[in-house]
């Protein structure tokens, strides 16, 4: 009976966060990201590119949010700044027209050096554009296929996808609200695995919540982290 090969992972270098996620970002699989602003959604992206090209890999970054900071790049890098950008490609598209047609033409920028790919916030420019029920639809239309095609190059490439969203407020049944990812249904459906952000009553730490790992639900693991100058870090003791 052949064994399965053993899973990469780009390595988040919180060792919080890794160890919920066995490892990191896992190579050849889609990794959603979702929680309210100022969550450390955008960090965690950047630290993770950080990370994969501290190992000689690339990221495509692609900043659909405008959130990319040159600032927070340089505090999360430090002395590895000069070796670590130029194997971060940024993408800004400004419409999710040039989204499309930026994920559309994508897979030419794939090399065997290139190790993570990134979206954020994959939601952010739909949602600029969202309208009547017509327009919704076609745009649900357009994000399904946009994700079709990542998690095929991702997988066809042995590539970690990480995708981050933003989300809104929803009331269920019983008039309780709770947050999910805008488009929930799409997001949730091409990702093997789910973490939720969510902020905590202590200004700098952050909560995590694994929804789903490598396509198996959890009931909601819990860790919490550190969302500081230099990144995402462990809670110290």
């Amino acid at each position: 009976m052949l064994k399965e090969a053993p899973v990469e992972h780009i390595q988040t270098n919180c060792g919080a966060i890794d160890r919920i996620l066995k490892g990191g970002i896992p190579r050849g699989y889609t990794t959603l990201v979702y929680g309210p602003f100022k969550t450390g959604k955008t960090t965690l992206a950047i630290q993770c590119a950080v990370t994969c090209a501290r190992k000689g890999k690339k990221t495509l970054f692609i900043d659909a949010d405008n959130s990319f900071s040159t600032t927070r790049l340089a505090q999360i890098a430090g002395y590895d700044l000069e070796s670590v950008a130029p194997l971060i490609i940024l993408f800004k598209p400004r419409s999710f027209q040039e989204q499309n047609t930026l994920i559309e033409n994508l897979e030419s920028f794939i090399s065997k050096k290139v190790a993570l790919m990134v979206v954020d916030t994959v939601t952010s420019l739909y949602r600029v554009e969202l309208g009547g029920v017509e327009k919704s639809f076609a745009l649900n239309r357009t994000l399904n296929r946009q994700l079709a095609y990542l998690v095929k190059i991702a997988k066809e490439g042995h590539i970690a996808l990480l995708l981050t969203s933003q989300v809104h407020s929803v009331l269920s049944g019983e008039g309780v609200g709770r947050i999910e990812p805008v488009a929930e249904r799409v997001l949730k459906f091409w990702s093997q695995n789910i973490l939720r952000l969510e902020l905590s009553q202590n200004p700098r730490l952050r909560e995590a919540f694994l929804e789903k790992h490598l396509g198996f639900r959890f009931a909601d693991i819990r860790i919490l982290f550190a969302l500081t100058e230099g990144g995402v870090t462990d809670v110290e003791r």
